[in-house]
């Protein structure tokens, strides 16, 4: 199954947000505003805005698991990620990424061994990534603490980047 299959609204509540991302590569990553990595947003919008024009996205998932550290509305959210690191990729709704109430889309990104050969299982912290290609499969998996520019990351996405035709 591919993840652009699985249904997740928009931090404004618009439903589809993966379906709209589907045939770009895509970097999802779960994102907090009051975390040690939140200056990751700055790399974040950087490889958006690198890539962003050969259907490249990142896509934010909101996630308040890790001691608390995205307690925000969505207004709130929204306004500190554009104001603060200038985001405009797209956000989704605030989600639970382990446990009971793991979202469909974690229960299929956990399912999948990191990239430096760990093997699969929950989310370890705010901001691990996921490199996904423009058919929905899940091609790299980097822990939280991989920076956003990560020569490994840029590769696997321009790898799987759409060719011209």
């Amino acid at each position: 199954m591919s993840i652009y299959d699985i249904s997740i609204d928009g931090l404004d509540g618009s439903p589809g947000l993966l379906a709209a991302q589907k045939g770009k590569v895509s970097l999802v990553v779960n994102v907090a505003s009051r975390c040690g990595l939140t200056p990751q947003y700055e790399g974040l919008v950087k490889l958006h805005d690198k890539y962003g024009d050969e259907a490249f996205t990142v896509i934010g998932i909101p996630c308040n698991q890790f001691l608390g550290q995205e307690p925000g509305t969505p207004e709130e959210i929204k306004e500190f990620c554009s104001t603060t690191y200038g985001v405009d990729f797209p956000l989704s709704e605030k989600i639970d990424v382990n446990g009971d109430d793991r979202h469909p889309l974690y229960a299929a990104l956990t399912a999948v061994d990191y990239s430096s050969g760990k093997p699969a299982g929950d989310i370890t912290w705010n901001f691990e990534k996921f490199v996904v290609a423009p058919d929905g499969e899940i091609v790299g998996r980097f822990r939280p603490q991989t920076e956003p520019d990560d020569e490994r990351i840029a590769k696997l996405i321009e790898e799987n980047l759409p060719q011209a035709s």
